[in-house]
C-alpha cells in the first residue's frame, strides 16, 4: 500500500512541473540549432593548413657501389685452402679469389683427361684404316696363296690325265683334286684379307668410336665443372669490400656463408628508402640532393635513376627510437654526381627535388 501512494506522488509531481512549463513557455516549442555551414574562408581554417606543401621528398638513403655488393661464396661444402685478397685489393673479372681442399676433384679430372685420350686414339685408328706394312703382308699372302694354287691346279690335271691312262690310282687323283680345292679356298681367303685390311672403315665403326669421344668429353667437362665449384672467381672488375672467411673455415651450402663481398666503386649510387605516403611524386629523371652528418654542411648531388615497382620492408634503421620500423617503402636509386670517395654503407638524408626552388627550403642539417 505504501509503495502505491508513493508512486501516484511522484506522478502528480511531474504532471505539475509540465503544466507549469507550458504556462511558462506559452506552449511554443523549444528552437532547433541552425544548421551548420560550410565555408571557404581561410581564416577559419587551421593554422597548419596555411603552410605550403614541402618542394621535395625526403627518404633515408646508403651508398652501395654501382654494381651493388656481390657476396660471393662456394657451390659445394668443404674447407677453405687458401684466401688470396684482402679488404681493399683491386680485382679483375674472372680472377681467382678463394679455393677450396678438393684434390679428389681434379683428380677426378685427370682421370676423365686420360680416358678422353684412349677414346681419341681408338678413333684415329678407325679413320686411318691398317697400316702399309699390314696391306704389303696381306698382299703377300695373296701373291702366296695364287702361287700355291697355281701349282695344285697344274697337279690335279696331270694326275686327271694319268688317270685316264691307268698309270694312277683314283686314291692319288682324287687327292690332288682335293689339294687343289683347299689352295683355291686359301687364295679366296687371302684376298679377303686383303680388301678388309685395304679397303677405308666402315660408317658405324666410325660412328661408335666418334659417340666414345664425345662421352669421354663429356665426362671431361663434368669433371672440370665440379672442380671449378671448389674456386670463387670475381664477376666483375671492382674493390673487395669485405673478407668474411679465412683459410682453414669451413663452409655449407646448407645456409648463406659468403667468403668475399666485392664492388664496382668506380661509380657509387644511393639507394633511398621512399614512404609510401610519397611514392606518388617521386619519378626518374628528378634531381636530389643529399647530405650526412659526417661530411657536415656539405651537400652532394644526384639523378634519380630507377623506381622500383614494387613495395617492400625498410631496411635502413634509424638511429630515432620513436622511429616506424613497419612502414613500407619504395626503393629508389640516386646516382651520385661526380666520383667523391664516399664509404660504401654510409647513411645519408635524400631529398628529392619535385618543386621549383626547393633546394633553398631545404634544412641544413639532418632533419
Amino acid at each position: 500500500m505504501r509503495t502505491r501512494l508513493l508512486t501516484l506522488a511522484v506522478a502528480v509531481l511531474l504532471f505539475g512541473t509540465g503544466a507549469l512549463w507550458l504556462h511558462w513557455t506559452g506552449g511554443r516549442k523549444a528552437p532547433t540549432p541552425p544548421p551548420a555551414t560550410t565555408t571557404t574562408d581561410t581564416a577559419h581554417r587551421p593554422p597548419s593548413d596555411n603552410l605550403p606543401a614541402p618542394a621535395w621528398v625526403a627518404a633515408p638513403g646508403r651508398v652501395e657501389p654501382i654494381s651493388e655488393e656481390m657476396r660471393l661464396g662456394f657451390d659445394i661444402a668443404g674447407k677453405i685452402r687458401e684466401v688470396l685478397v684482402e679488404e681493399g685489393d683491386t680485382v679483375r673479372q674472372g680472377q681467382v679469389l678463394a679455393r677450396l681442399s678438393a684434390d679428389d676433384l681434379f683428380a677426378r679430372v685427370q682421370e676423365a683427361e686420360q680416358a678422353l685420350a684412349g677414346k681419341e686414339a681408338a678413333l684415329e685408328k678407325v679413320l686411318a684404316g691398317s697400316r702399309d706394312m699390314e696391306r704389303k703382308e696381306a698382299k703377300a699372302n695373296v701373291e702366296e696363296a695364287r702361287t700355291v694354287m697355281a701349282v695344285a691346279r697344274a697337279e690335279n690335271e696331270r694326275r686327271r690325265q694319268l688317270l685316264a691312262k691307268e698309270v694312277l690310282s683314283k686314291e692319288e687323283a682324287d687327292r690332288a683334286e682335293r689339294e687343289y680345292k683347299v689352295a683355291s679356298d686359301r687364295l679366296d681367303a687371302s684376298r679377303q684379307h686383303f680388301r678388309l685390311v685395304d679397303d677405308p672403315a666402315r660408317e658405324e665403326d666410325v660412328k661408335q668410336a666418334m659417340a666414345a669421344v664425345a662421352e669421354a668429353r663429356a665426362k671431361v667437362a663434368e669433371a672440370q665443372g665440379q672442380a671449378e665449384k671448389a674456386s670463387i672467381r670475381s664477376p666483375i672488375n671492382g674493390v673487395v669490400l669485405r673478407k668474411h672467411r679465412r683459410a682453414g673455415e669451413m663452409v655449407s651450402v646448407s645456409f648463406d656463408t659468403p667468403v668475399l663481398t666485392v664492388g664496382d666503386i668506380s661509380r657509387l649510387r644511393v639507394r633511398a628508402e621512399v614512404d609510401e605516403r610519397d611514392i606518388a611524386k617521386v619519378a626518374v629523371g628528378q634531381k636530389a640532393i643529399l647530405m650526412a652528418e659526417a661530411y657536415g654542411k656539405h651537400r652532394f648531388t644526384g639523378t634519380v635513376v630507377r623506381v622500383a615497382k614494387i613495395l617492400g620492408k625498410k631496411n635502413i634503421r634509424l638511429d630515432d627510437p620513436a622511429a616506424k620500423i613497419d612502414t613500407r617503402i619504395l626503393e629508389t636509386l640516386i646516382d651520385l654526381d661526380g666520383h667523391d670517395p664516399l664509404p660504401v654503407g654510409l647513411r645519408m638524408d635524400v631529398f628529392i627535388l619535385i618543386g621549383p626552388e626547393a633546394d633553398k627550403t631545404l634544412p641544413p642539417y639532418r632533419p
